[in-house]
């Protein structure tokens, strides 16, 4: 893309270069499009999945990480719930039986953390794994 001039160069690399038979390019880090083209965001979709990435793989209802985890519904299908993403989060099968066919006030289970419905950043931190921190003062304005 800054080859054919669709793109500046904004950071680059120091220690690295892109190597062709004849030249050497800097390595760049960060770069800005010179024509903006939008494209809307899709919507994460609603997985199991991506329940379990969105609550950082713990159990909301005991925070344990070192198990195979599912998905619970807050308030039961049964009583009205639905499947969004605030009404479902990821449990232990220990905590999902314990709860059972009730809400988390009727169990006596409150959750550690409420459940909300992601953006796309955080599902690119999870693609992209880390984060460049000289990316972050371009990405998080």
């Amino acid at each position: 893309m800054i080859y054919l001039g669709k793109a500046d160069t904004i950071l680059e690399d120091s220690e690295r270069n892109i190597r062709t038979v004849r030249k050497n390019y800097p390595f760049p880090v960060v770069i800005r499009l010179r024509k903006y083209i939008h494209i809307p965001y899709k919507q994460v979709i609603l997985t199991r999945k991506n329940i379990i990435r969105r609550d950082n793989h713990k159990c909301a209802y005991c925070g344990k990480t070192d198990l195979l985890l599912t998905m619970d519904h807050i308030i039961p299908r049964s009583k009205g719930g639905d499947d969004s993403w605030e009404n479902l989060i990821s449990a232990c099968p220990k905590c999902n039986s314990k709860k059972g066919d009730r809400t988390p006030a009727d169990a006596g289970m409150p959750l550690l953390f409420q459940p909300y419905a992601p953006n796309n950043l955080l599902f690119i931190k999870f693609a992209v794994g880390n984060l460049d921190n000289r990316w972050k003062p371009y990405l998080f304005h």
